[in-house]
């Protein structure tokens, strides 16, 4: 070998120890990086299991032990194909995981409840950071889907383990008409043939059915016994009707249904409803821009389309016909809708408030209140570390949130209560609770009907819509809203 071939060999061997030697510098520099954020992870979820994770991330980058990529050196190209899609789909998977229980998740909108300001077909950013994400209480389940698995219909969890309640530290807290999302509280128990039906309601309603009495000549202690007999006598007769009913099924906190609503009433405050307008410890609460009510509008001829589209009345605002009457219809509208049919004699004949609906379906199910939706309460909403005075009077508004989402156990004896096997007459709760209502107020199925909304069931806070879907419309006819298209929830008010 000549001089000139030897110092191309020896340039060689340099370009390669320099080519060797960034790669390393690189493999150091990604290992940092990634254990930097690992522990900034787990510093935030308070979780130092985790850091069993580091001496794996050191062998991927720095020691290669582990054969992490083996299948990358199958010589049959189908099988090293399918191995790299599988690779790529459980990377996915853990990743989707962590994401969609830390730091955030898609939602649409399926119901008008909160109409005009959120519309059915809004499909939301819903960021978990903001109130803090929980951790998962139902740790084993599949990514990306609520109770149910799609075309399998079969439970996407398994109930066990369950994890105690944590949540991470977030942004902020909830502030008064916020739009949140959160777990359906009265979902824990569902029958499957009716899932959209709440079951407690349904329990009382057929209970009231099968023993109908009459309490106004009853004592509180006799009402008492009586509602518990009527829950009872409605429970045994869905369980034992599961052709009609279907089966009759619990789901943890975190696996329930997923709600959207605004939260009228904050921990410790007094709420109460008048007139449908809210009030939150004797003040006025502010009303959202587009509020709806339920108005009886007697039409003359049927309204343009032009018109609802318009005004953004849909086909299900037009779709309660009165006494058969075609002509008569019970609409939701907003202030500007309203104000609009009224300038229309031409098409309009009347328009008045519809009747308020009645209490018998209201929270608590106890119907000695006299409340309805429109005028409900007063009530306090129980806030973590608060003392409550319990009587018979106020037990029915509160244990739920006592028995249920706290975990008590609660008794009423000779017409004194014990909690956990102890008389008393107060109670200290362990969590915050809210107060949920729709902005679409004559038809919204809220905190009126099935009460507090425990801080374990918060899931976040909707950042934008990023689209827009109208059911009503077909996709060369306005399907698309795009002036909806990445409008920011916190703009909604």
């Amino acid at each position: 070998m000549n001089e000139e071939q030897i110092k191309t060999v020896s340039q060689r061997n340099k370009t390669d120890n320099n080519t060797s030697s960034s790669s390393k510098t690189w493999d150091w520099i990604w290992f940092s990086i990634w254990t930097i954020l690992l522990l900034a992870f787990l510093f935030w979820i308070e979780c130092w299991w985790g850091l069993l994770v580091i001496p794996f991330l050191f062998d991927a980058y720095i020691t290669h032990f582990i054969p992490w990529g083996w299948w990358k050196n199958i010589k049959n190209p189908f099988w090293r194909s399918v191995m790299g899609w599988c690779d790529a789909l459980i990377f996915a998977a853990v990743a989707m995981y962590f994401i969609h229980n830390y730091f955030g998740q898609n939602y649409v909108i399926p119901s008008s409840s909160l109409e005009k300001s959120m519309l059915t077909g809004d499909y939301l950013l819903v960021s978990k950071m903001n109130y803090g994400p929980r951790d998962p209480m139902t740790p084993v389940h599949m990514p990306m889907t609520a109770h149910t698995i799609p075309l399998l219909n079969c439970k996407s969890f398994l109930e066990k383990p369950q994890l105690k309640y944590h949540r991470n530290p977030g942004f902020q807290s909830i502030q008064q008409n916020d739009i949140v999302v959160f777990n359906y509280p009265s979902g824990d128990t569902v029958a499957l043939g009716i899932q959209e039906a709440d079951y407690y309601s349904l329990c009382y309603q057929i209970g009231e059915q099968l023993l109908p009495v009459n309490l106004q000549s009853l004592s509180r202690k006799e009402q008492t016994a009586i509602f518990n007999q009527q829950y009872e006598a409605g429970r045994e007769f869905i369980l034992q009707n599961p052709d009609k009913f279907g089966k009759v099924v619990y789901r943890p906190v975190d696996m329930r249904e997923n709600y959207v609503k605004r939260c009228v009433g904050l921990p410790g405050q007094v709420l109460q409803v008048k007139k449908g307008i809210v009030y939150t410890d004797g003040h006025r609460n502010k009303q959202p821009g587009n509020v709806q009510y339920c108005y009886d509008v007697q039409l003359k001829n049927p309204l343009p389309e032009y018109l609802c589209r318009e005004l953004n009345i849909s086909q299900e605002d037009r779709s309660e016909i009165l006494n058969g009457n075609s002509y008569l219809l019970r609409m939701p509208l907003t202030q500007k809708a309203y104000n609009a049919l009224k300038q229309r004699p031409d098409l309009v004949e009347d328009i008045y408030p519809s009747a308020p609906t009645a209490g018998s379906a209201l929270y608590p199910h106890d119907k000695v209140t006299g409340w309805t939706a429109n005028d409900y309460g007063p009530l306090w909403i129980p806030a973590k570390g608060k003392t409550l005075q319990i009587t018979l009077d106020n037990l029915p508004i509160y244990i739920r949130p006592i028995q249920v989402y706290e975990n008590n156990a609660v008794e009423v004896k000779d017409g004194k209560i014990f909690i956990n096997g102890q008389q008393t007459s107060w109670y200290t709760f362990k969590m915050d609770y809210y107060w949920m209502m729709g902005d679409n107020r004559d038809n919204s199925a809220d905190s009126r009907f099935w009460g507090f909304v425990p801080e374990d069931h918060i899931v976040g806070k909707p950042l934008l819509i990023w689209m827009s879907l109208d059911k009503d419309y077909g996709w060369l006819d306005g399907k698309i809203r795009w002036g909806r298209f990445f409008r920011s929830v916190d703009n909604i008010k």
